[in-house]
């Protein structure tokens, strides 16, 4: 039987996020925004005062990376770093006035695009979905389990 992408979860939801950054960076480009530098002041807004090397864990990406979107971010007004008190060392990075006004822009316009990648379910599909995902991501997200030994000295266990 040949292989189906259309028939693998790994292959549809590389699709589908591919889809999403690009409908979203877009879209976004009204707002001045792509999707990392969206993501980055959405984690932002619900971790005020987290240190560049926090959120971008909390991103998954590369300290470097994400210093060129803070840097692009404060020079648009949207980001503001201060000096941590207990660290000289470190900074904190904290949203701006317009940057936290910007948030309800972003969510509206997540909303949006969900919106339209789901158009045609109804929202018992819509929960459904959201719950199967969920659990997918709690699989995953679960320690694998141990190896299990092989070869010669497992066979005389």
């Amino acid at each position: 039987m040949p292989f189906d992408p259309d028939q693998s979860l790994g292959f549809l939801v590389a699709d589908i996020a591919r889809l999403l950054r690009e409908r979203f960076n877009d879209t976004a480009q009204s707002l001045g925004l792509t999707l990392a530098q969206g993501r980055a002041l959405l984690h932002l807004a619900r971790h005020q005062g987290a240190s560049q090397v926090a959120l971008a864990q909390m991103l998954e990406i590369q300290p470097i990376t994400l210093l060129r979107q803070i840097d692009r971010l404060e020079e648009a007004g949207l980001v503001a770093r201060r000096p941590n008190p207990s660290d000289r060392r470190a900074q904190q990075l904290y949203l701006t006035e317009h940057g936290t006004a910007l948030i309800a822009e972003i969510v509206a316009l997540g909303q949006t695009l969900t919106d339209v990648a789901m158009a045609g379910l109804s929202g018992t599909e819509r929960n459904r979905l959201f719950d199967m995902l969920g659990r997918i991501k709690a699989n995953l997200s679960a320690p694998p389990p141990a190896p299990r030994p092989t070869g010669p000295s497992a066979r005389n266990r």
